[in-house]
């Protein structure tokens, strides 16, 4: 067992945008754990300092495969957005890797982001290493059923939500992407590659074209993928998701009870309420999605 790891021994924190691998760091050290950040070079941005940190890139097996000897890594938590798949002069394998370079350099080609994860996980799994999930590590962060900020919904809520959700599912089953925004009953984008900030973006100026009417709200909505494995890449709103819904002119975003994420919850609440913004949490098997 590498690092002498298993089911213990030290975490690792994989760190990649934005500032969930921090919460993650620190709702791990309130836990009395000592997490070690292995910042993903041109990822990682946010400030991991009075963490143990090592910044290495997303292909630099050998690198990585040091470091878990090194420190005792035995768990592994994957966080953050990763925007650029590693390309051949960023990887380094080691031996173990170099065995399953045919079906790497497949998935890197050819397959979606979970099929991606799935590769990854992999790697760490043979390293000795169990991957647990952002949820196991920060439960606080996972978002609840009903509604959580703001007002209350209306039954064209419902209806967008609805119809939201039904896309969003099938755009998860093809791994393409999590989230869908519908507008009077009617789907006007989906998340592909971008993301779900660069979605809400293109709807913003959808709006301000008179491509969307500007009488009519909408919703996004954000699922898990049907297939998606819960260890790596949950669906995540914060404060920016908030500023982007209000700036596209929508009254509010549904996500996946139980199996989506709301970092600095606080403040994303503040905003919406400022905003007359909803956040809602969806249970795809309950009755109504489990809304009031």
């Amino acid at each position: 067992m590498v690092g002498g790891g298993g089911q213990k021994g030290r975490l690792a924190i994989i760190a990649g945008r934005g500032f969930l691998p921090l919460y993650v760091a620190e709702a791990a050290r309130r836990a009395q754990d000592d997490p070690y950040i292995i910042a993903l070079s041109n990822e990682a941005d946010a400030d991991f300092s009075g963490f143990s940190t090592q910044i290495a890139g997303i292909g630099d097996a050998r690198l990585i495969e040091q470091i878990v000897r090194r420190e005792g890594i035995g768990r592994v938590v994957m966080s953050g957005g990763v925007h650029k798949r590693p390309d051949w002069g960023s990887i380094h394998p080691t031996l173990r890797v170099v065995f399953r370079l045919p079906s790497i350099v497949r998935t890197l080609i050819n397959g979606g982001d979970d099929a991606v994860l799935r590769m990854v996980i992999g790697i760490f799994e043979g390293m000795g290493c169990r991957v647990c999930g952002v949820h196991e590590i920060a439960p606080d962060l996972l978002a609840q059923t009903g509604l959580l900020h703001g007002p209350a919904l209306t039954d064209q809520d419902r209806i967008d939500i609805k119809a939201g959700v039904d896309a969003a599912s099938a755009l998860g089953r093809l791994d393409i992407g999590q989230g869908a925004v519908c507008v009077g009953g009617r789907i006007i984008a989906l998340e592909g590659a971008e993301g779900t900030d660069s979605m809400l973006s293109r709807v913003a100026d959808l709006r301000r074209s008179g491509r969307i009417s500007k009488r009519k709200k909408g919703v996004l909505v954000k699922l898990c993928k049907p297939q998606q494995d819960l260890r790596a890449d949950l669906p995540t709103i914060g404060p920016s998701t908030i500023a982007a819904l209000s700036a596209a002119g929508l009254a509010g975003v549904a996500v996946e009870a139980g199996r989506s994420l709301i970092v600095e919850r606080a403040a994303a609440g503040e905003l919406a309420e400022q905003h007359g913004l909803f956040i809602a949490g969806v249970d795809l098997g309950l009755d109504g999605l489990g809304l009031p």
